[in-house]
């Protein structure tokens, strides 16, 4: 049961360090992320934990290690797969907004204003400009996305 404790313990303590200071294998670029720090510590925690488990009930350490070792690798596919999920949903890019439509809560004009967007994800007002003045409270329609601002004109 020792090993079980040892590789879970080290496990845990990579995947706290994995998690605070940044994945240790990011520099490493093998199979498109197949190897990563975090996906690697859970599937050692999971190694231990289940290894403790089972030598817990009864089991010989022979089935002990075979339940270890498969739920340690069903444990680092699934945590690879959800690291290359949420790495891809996380571009970082924002959604364009041109074509969206909405109303101006401020006026706007060339030197800026507020407007809240009729489109899915927006919950809160962006800052906008525009080439003539538009007052507050008009229906207005995005034409331009310019980093967070974005330019509109009367609908």
């Amino acid at each position: 049961m020792l090993p079980f404790l040892i590789v879970g313990g080290l496990g845990l303590i990579l995947l706290v360090i994995s998690l605070v200071v940044g994945d240790l294998l990011d520099h490493f670029d093998v199979g498109d992320g197949f190897l990563s720090g975090t996906a690697l510590s859970v599937g050692l925690v999971v190694f231990g934990a289940s290894g403790v488990l089972a030598a817990s009930f009864g089991w010989d350490l022979v089935w002990a290690y075979v339940l270890a070792v498969g739920l340690a690798l069903v444990a680092y596919v699934i945590s690879i797969l959800a690291i290359r999920s949420l790495t891809r949903s996380s571009d970082g890019v924002p959604a364009s907004a041109v074509g969206l439509a909405g109303v101006t809560t401020s006026p706007v004009g060339p030197a800026g204003g507020e407007v809240r967007l009729d489109g899915p994800g927006e919950l809160e007002r962006r800052l906008a400009f525009a080439d003539h003045d538009i007052e507050s409270g008009v229906r207005i329609r995005v034409v331009e996305h310019d980093g967070a601002r974005v330019k509109v004109v009367p609908a």
